[in-house]
């Protein structure tokens, strides 16, 4: 039980420093705040639902993660060497596809209710 208090506490101080300092982040809590009240309203049921708002929380998780990678990265070297510039791209790379993934999961959504008919 230590062990998972633990964790949660590590949990907590991440999120907390996150918050205060990474622009991308605080968009992203910003983009799940209007998120969870529009997609009750967008969403034709409950699992609808679950992937509108899931799509930007996985969204949060890969900008978590590439977040860490950077931090890594900075922790190793900061001056520049290709393979750091290339662990740094593909974590913006993850951001980036997961952008589309959640924007597709959205735009899908939107049609299917304003068509009035599941796709």
């Amino acid at each position: 039980m230590e062990r998972l208090i633990n964790a949660f506490r590590n949990s907590v101080r991440a999120f907390t420093r996150l918050a205060r300092t990474e622009k991308a982040f605080q968009q992203e809590l910003l983009l799940l705040a209007a998120a969870v009240p529009v997609a009750w309203f967008v969403a034709q049921s409950w699992w609808a639902y679950l992937l509108l708002v899931g799509a930007v929380l996985v969204l949060i998780m890969v900008e978590v993660l590439n977040t860490g990678i950077e931090a890594a990265c900075d922790a190793v070297s900061r001056e520049f060497n290709i393979d750091i510039q290339l662990a740094k791209d593909c974590g913006s790379l993850a951001v980036l596809i997961s952008i589309f993934l959640a924007g597709c999961v959205w735009l899908l959504a939107i049609w299917e209710k304003l068509a009035g008919a599941p796709i």
